[in-house]
Protein backbone atom coordinates (compact mmCIF):
# COMPACT_ATOMS: atom_id res chain seq x y z
CA UNK A 1 0.00 0.00 0.00
CA UNK A 2 2.74 2.70 0.78
CA UNK A 3 3.88 2.57 -2.83
CA UNK A 4 0.50 3.42 -3.59
CA UNK A 5 0.20 6.71 -2.77
CA UNK A 6 4.07 8.54 -4.88
CA UNK A 7 2.17 7.44 -8.26
CA UNK A 8 -1.04 8.54 -7.35
CA UNK A 9 0.51 12.05 -6.25
CA UNK A 10 2.01 11.82 -9.90
CA UNK A 11 -1.60 11.64 -11.12
CA UNK A 12 -2.87 14.28 -9.06
CA UNK A 13 0.07 16.62 -9.40
CA UNK A 14 -0.77 16.05 -13.69
CA UNK A 15 -4.37 16.38 -13.72
CA UNK A 16 -3.76 19.50 -11.17
CA UNK A 17 -1.48 21.00 -13.73
CA UNK A 18 -3.84 20.51 -17.28
CA UNK A 19 -6.34 22.00 -14.83
CA UNK A 20 -4.15 24.98 -14.31
CA UNK A 21 -3.21 24.61 -18.29
CA UNK A 22 -7.11 24.95 -19.26
CA UNK A 23 -7.66 27.27 -16.36
CA UNK A 24 -10.65 24.61 -15.57
CA UNK A 25 -11.58 25.72 -12.17
CA UNK A 26 -14.17 22.91 -11.99
CA UNK A 27 -10.87 20.38 -12.05
CA UNK A 28 -8.45 22.53 -10.01
CA UNK A 29 -11.13 21.98 -7.14
CA UNK A 30 -10.93 18.05 -7.65
CA UNK A 31 -7.29 18.09 -7.99
CA UNK A 32 -5.44 20.49 -5.55
CA UNK A 33 -7.11 20.06 -2.24
CA UNK A 34 -5.75 16.36 -2.89
CA UNK A 35 -1.99 17.03 -3.81
CA UNK A 36 -1.33 17.67 0.12
CA UNK A 37 -3.42 14.92 1.96
CA UNK A 38 -1.83 12.00 -0.90
CA UNK A 39 1.79 12.81 0.57
CA UNK A 40 0.38 13.12 3.85
CA UNK A 41 -1.22 9.58 3.65
CA UNK A 42 2.11 8.35 2.23
CA UNK A 43 3.87 9.73 5.33
CA UNK A 44 1.86 8.31 7.28
CA UNK A 45 2.02 4.77 5.85
CA UNK A 46 5.87 5.17 6.93
CA UNK A 47 5.87 7.18 9.88
CA UNK A 48 2.60 6.04 11.74
CA UNK A 49 2.29 9.32 13.84
CA UNK A 50 1.64 13.08 13.39
CA UNK A 51 5.09 14.82 13.04
CA UNK A 52 5.86 18.81 12.29
CA UNK A 53 5.85 17.91 8.98
CA UNK A 54 2.36 15.61 9.03
CA UNK A 55 1.00 18.97 10.67
CA UNK A 56 2.64 20.84 7.94
CA UNK A 57 0.29 18.76 5.34
CA UNK A 58 -2.59 19.47 7.17
CA UNK A 59 -1.98 23.69 6.67
CA UNK A 60 -1.00 23.21 3.45
CA UNK A 61 -3.90 21.24 2.41
CA UNK A 62 -6.04 23.99 4.32
CA UNK A 63 -3.85 26.67 2.36
CA UNK A 64 -4.28 25.61 -1.24
CA UNK A 65 -8.24 25.11 -0.34
CA UNK A 66 -8.29 28.81 0.61
CA UNK A 67 -6.51 29.70 -2.14
CA UNK A 68 -9.07 28.17 -4.43
CA UNK A 69 -11.43 31.36 -3.57
CA UNK A 70 -11.03 34.48 -4.99
CA UNK A 71 -10.24 37.54 -3.66
CA UNK A 72 -7.55 39.20 -1.61
CA UNK A 73 -9.26 37.99 1.89
CA UNK A 74 -9.05 34.11 0.83
CA UNK A 75 -5.51 35.10 -0.32
CA UNK A 76 -4.62 36.55 2.66
CA UNK A 77 -6.27 33.13 4.98
CA UNK A 78 -4.59 30.99 2.36
CA UNK A 79 -0.99 32.71 3.39
CA UNK A 80 -1.91 32.28 7.12
CA UNK A 81 -2.28 28.40 7.05
CA UNK A 82 0.73 28.36 4.61
CA UNK A 83 2.82 30.00 7.36
CA UNK A 84 1.44 27.25 9.77
CA UNK A 85 2.68 25.40 6.93
CA UNK A 86 6.57 26.73 7.09
CA UNK A 87 6.60 26.94 10.90
CA UNK A 88 5.70 23.42 11.05
CA UNK A 89 8.26 22.22 8.63
CA UNK A 90 10.99 24.79 9.86
CA UNK A 91 10.43 23.15 13.80
CA UNK A 92 10.51 19.54 11.88
CA UNK A 93 13.36 20.17 10.03
CA UNK A 94 15.13 21.92 12.85
CA UNK A 95 15.16 18.96 15.33
CA UNK A 96 16.44 16.48 12.85
CA UNK A 97 19.55 18.48 12.20
CA UNK A 98 21.70 21.86 11.96
CA UNK A 99 21.81 23.62 8.41
CA UNK A 100 25.29 25.29 7.43
CA UNK A 101 25.43 28.95 8.25
CA UNK A 102 25.85 29.11 4.25
CA UNK A 103 22.00 28.57 3.88
CA UNK A 104 21.11 30.72 6.60
CA UNK A 105 23.05 33.50 5.07
CA UNK A 106 22.02 32.78 1.38
CA UNK A 107 18.02 33.07 1.84
CA UNK A 108 18.19 35.40 4.44
CA UNK A 109 20.04 37.22 2.04
CA UNK A 110 17.45 36.12 -0.82
CA UNK A 111 14.32 37.16 1.53
CA UNK A 112 16.07 40.97 1.61
CA UNK A 113 16.26 40.99 -2.13
CA UNK A 114 12.73 39.69 -2.82
CA UNK A 115 11.25 42.05 -0.79
CA UNK A 116 12.87 44.67 -1.44
CA UNK A 117 12.43 44.33 -5.43
CA UNK A 118 8.50 43.83 -4.39
CA UNK A 119 8.00 46.37 -2.08
CA UNK A 120 7.07 49.29 -3.66
CA UNK A 121 4.44 47.56 -5.67
CA UNK A 122 2.82 44.95 -3.12
CA UNK A 123 0.56 47.90 -1.69
CA UNK A 124 -1.40 46.33 1.11
CA UNK A 125 0.19 42.53 1.49
CA UNK A 126 3.81 44.09 2.30
CA UNK A 127 3.65 43.11 5.77
CA UNK A 128 1.61 40.36 5.69
CA UNK A 129 4.17 38.97 2.98
CA UNK A 130 7.28 40.42 4.79
CA UNK A 131 6.39 37.70 7.69
CA UNK A 132 5.35 34.90 5.50
CA UNK A 133 8.35 35.33 3.19
CA UNK A 134 10.85 35.27 6.33
CA UNK A 135 9.24 32.10 7.62
CA UNK A 136 9.56 30.47 4.16
CA UNK A 137 13.29 31.61 3.72
CA UNK A 138 14.29 30.11 7.07
CA UNK A 139 12.12 27.06 6.80
CA UNK A 140 14.31 26.35 3.38
CA UNK A 141 17.63 27.38 5.23
CA UNK A 142 16.42 24.81 8.00
CA UNK A 143 16.03 22.46 5.08
CA UNK A 144 19.56 21.81 4.28
CA UNK A 145 19.99 20.40 7.18
CA UNK A 146 17.91 17.43 6.46
CA UNK A 147 19.14 15.82 3.77
CA UNK A 148 19.87 17.12 -0.13
CA UNK A 149 16.21 15.52 -1.03
CA UNK A 150 14.40 18.05 1.60
CA UNK A 151 16.81 21.36 0.66
CA UNK A 152 15.45 20.75 -2.77
CA UNK A 153 12.10 20.82 -1.58
CA UNK A 154 12.76 24.05 0.54
CA UNK A 155 13.86 25.49 -2.59
CA UNK A 156 11.38 24.98 -4.72
CA UNK A 157 8.82 26.11 -2.14
CA UNK A 158 10.70 29.38 -1.97
CA UNK A 159 10.48 29.33 -5.62
CA UNK A 160 6.69 28.50 -6.20
CA UNK A 161 5.91 31.34 -3.71
CA UNK A 162 8.47 33.67 -5.01
CA UNK A 163 6.33 33.33 -8.60
CA UNK A 164 3.26 33.94 -6.36
CA UNK A 165 4.41 37.51 -4.80
CA UNK A 166 5.76 38.76 -8.32
CA UNK A 167 2.14 38.01 -9.49
CA UNK A 168 0.45 39.82 -6.42
CA UNK A 169 2.73 42.45 -7.18
CA UNK A 170 1.15 43.34 -11.41
CA UNK A 171 3.55 41.08 -12.75
CA UNK A 172 2.22 38.59 -14.77
CA UNK A 173 4.80 36.30 -16.54
CA UNK A 174 4.02 33.71 -18.90
CA UNK A 175 3.01 30.27 -17.94
CA UNK A 176 3.15 31.90 -14.40
CA UNK A 177 0.15 29.04 -13.50
CA UNK A 178 2.01 26.11 -14.56
CA UNK A 179 4.98 27.30 -12.98
CA UNK A 180 3.66 28.00 -9.54
CA UNK A 181 1.86 24.81 -9.52
CA UNK A 182 5.04 22.75 -11.11
CA UNK A 183 7.51 24.20 -8.32
CA UNK A 184 4.63 23.32 -5.64
CA UNK A 185 4.52 20.28 -6.52
CA UNK A 186 7.75 19.51 -6.97
CA UNK A 187 8.38 20.88 -3.50
CA UNK A 188 5.93 19.11 -1.88
CA UNK A 189 7.08 15.60 -3.16
CA UNK A 190 10.59 16.10 -2.53
CA UNK A 191 10.30 17.26 1.30
CA UNK A 192 7.88 14.61 2.02
CA UNK A 193 9.56 12.17 0.50
CA UNK A 194 12.98 13.33 1.78
CA UNK A 195 11.79 13.45 5.35
CA UNK A 196 10.11 10.09 5.33
CA UNK A 197 13.94 8.45 3.63
CA UNK A 198 15.18 11.31 6.46
CA UNK A 199 13.45 9.45 9.40
CA UNK A 200 13.47 6.52 8.05
CA UNK A 201 17.55 6.26 8.40
CA UNK A 202 16.83 7.51 12.41
CA UNK A 203 14.66 5.14 13.39
CA UNK A 204 16.01 6.39 17.23
CA UNK A 205 14.60 9.47 17.17
CA UNK A 206 12.07 10.40 19.35
CA UNK A 207 8.73 10.31 17.64
CA UNK A 208 5.82 12.95 17.97
CA UNK A 209 2.40 11.96 19.69
CA UNK A 210 0.73 9.72 18.10
CA UNK A 211 -2.12 10.13 15.83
Amino acid sequence: MRRFWLPLFGVVAAVELVAVALDSTALQWLAKPLLAPVLLAYLLGHRRRVDAVAAGLVAATAGDVALLVPGRTAFLVGMGFFLIAQLCFLAGFLRRGRPPAAAWVGYLLAWAAGNAALWGALGPLRLPVLGYSLALCLMAAAAAGVSARVAAGGAFFLASDLLIGVGAAGTELPGAGLLVMGTYCAALLLITAGWVAARVDAPHEPEAVPA
